[in-house]
């Protein structure tokens, strides 16, 4: 039955894709919105645990949009560099929604019509292997290996027209201070709670597809696991997404002077012209993509993140004596 057509007029299909090329446009507006949509989402579906993930992920870029024009990166980045790394981060981000969102919005029609509908995914130039993995999921409904599956999909959207671009590698990927930052591993994911404690892994080797994979699948172990994901849920429900990172810093230390602006007070929205491209899935995927490491401890990275901010503080003012 998987797959089946006969069910729907053309019409029916034609107008149910057209509605879910409006939605996803519409919550691609910016970061705040991408990150807003996918927890929604994940609100209504608890079941498809990827959409949490995204939204965690996604207020990290939004962390790290903000810092570029926070106190600090400015003093050591010019604004013509701080604007082409905001439009990478942009552009990722972009292109991951609007890959991921159609998805979404049609295993929801599925599940009301109680017909799963993943034939449709070409029509919004989703990979052939998200069409074998969705249908997989309607007959065994193994979540982890789908939120596995979301993640491998994502990282190899963006591989070839962000982490292959010639322009963004030059100006970005092989930029000094991004080099430097990536070697001492200065950025991280974070997954706040409440109670002012950080968890999350350091990121290095950015460009690498499969380092990126193995990321995503440590983070995906993180969030889920039984005795913290109620923490940083509560935390994603409670607090309203701005960009800032004062958003969680507030409660880890509730009198430091915040740094970082809100997103829509810091940038324009991005105009994006999507290009069509091919299929990345090429018949089989790499057997460690699908390693799912259970973490053996939490990554509570408090102390850690808060040493790195000052030593990358430290590192700018030292920087600032040498030029004055």
């Amino acid at each position: 039955m998987i797959g089946k057509k006969s069910y729907f007029s053309s019409l029916e299909e034609e107008k149910l894709i057209n509605r879910i090329r409006l939605i996803t446009d519409k919550c691609n507006f910016d970061n705040i919105s991408r990150t807003k949509a996918y927890l929604h989402y994940y609100n209504k579906h608890k079941e498809i645990q990827w959409a949490f993930l995204a939204s965690q992920v996604s207020r990290n870029a939004g962390w790290n949009m903000c810092d570029l024009n926070g106190t600090w990166l400015p003093q050591v980045v010019s604004q013509e560099k701080r604007q082409q790394i905001f439009l990478t981060y942009e552009k990722a981000n972009w292109l991951i929604f609007h890959d991921a969102y159609p998805q979404l919005l049609l295993y929801e029609y599925s599940t009301k019509k109680n017909l799963p509908m993943f034939h449709l995914l070409k029509f919004f130039q989703v990979s052939s292997f998200m069409e074998e993995e969705w249908n997989f999921y309607w007959e065994n409904k193994n979540k982890k290996r789908l939120m596995n599956s979301l993640i491998i999909n994502e990282q190899n959207v963006i591989q070839q027209p962000v982490i292959e671009n010639t322009t963004i590698k030059h100006h970005v990927f092989h930029y000094l201070p991004y080099l430097f930052q990536d070697f001492f591993h200065f950025n991280a994911v974070l997954f706040p709670t409440l109670q002012g404690t950080l968890y999350g892994a350091s990121v290095s080797n950015f460009t690498s597809l499969s380092e990126r994979i193995k990321l995503g699948n440590t983070l995906a172990s993180l969030l889920f696991k039984p005795n913290l994901y109620q923490e940083f849920y509560d935390f994603a429900r409670k607090i309203e997404h701005t960009g800032s990172r004062s958003d969680y810093e507030k409660y880890i230390y509730p009198n430091l002077t915040n740094t970082t602006p809100i997103l829509r007070a810091a940038y324009p929205v991005v105009r994006h012209q999507y290009i069509l491209r091919n299929d990345w899935f090429k018949k089989n995927i790499k057997k460690k993509w699908r390693i799912l490491k259970e973490q053996k401890e939490p990554f509570h990275i408090t102390d850690w993140y808060l040493k790195k901010q000052q030593q990358l503080h430290a590192l700018i003012r030292q920087k600032n004596k040498w030029l004055t």
